[in-house]
């Protein structure tokens, strides 16, 4: 009887001790590849699994371990590199920061079609 009640307490600590992980989807304001790019390396942190955003849908799908990150500090991540969310709008002047045509705020966004960086000329501007 003994050995079972030790069997049991450690199958209990072993079971509440793992982590526990939570997958949220949500909106993220962004225009193109290169946002995809930054949205996607702002969430590549300890406790993040997997992260996607996805261009045409304008949705970020995120696993995480909820022991390390709250859904709140996943959103912060991503407005800190200029992208609203869902919860949490990216600073004006984090947003001033982001090349011209992924400035989804402004009529001019919407129409960049690059899909990473080296694809936009930033020898004339805008």
């Amino acid at each position: 009887m003994r050995y079972v009640l030790i069997l049991m307490a450690l199958a209990l600590s072993t079971v509440s001790g793992a982590q526990k992980k939570a997958e949220i989807e949500f909106q993220v304001s962004g225009v193109c590849g290169m946002c995809e790019t930054r949205i996607e390396k702002a969430l590549d942190v300890p406790g993040v699994i997997m992260a996607e955003w996805d261009v045409e849908t304008k949705k970020a799908t995120v696993a995480y371990k909820t022991k390390v990150l709250s859904e709140e500090q996943i959103h912060q991540l991503i407005a800190n590199v200029g992208h609203d969310t869902a919860k949490i709008k990216a600073t004006d002047e984090v947003y001033a920061n982001l090349h011209g045509c992924c400035k989804y705020r402004e009529l001019g966004g919407e129409s960049c079609t690059g899909e990473n960086e080296q694809d936009h000329d930033d020898r004339h501007p805008e």
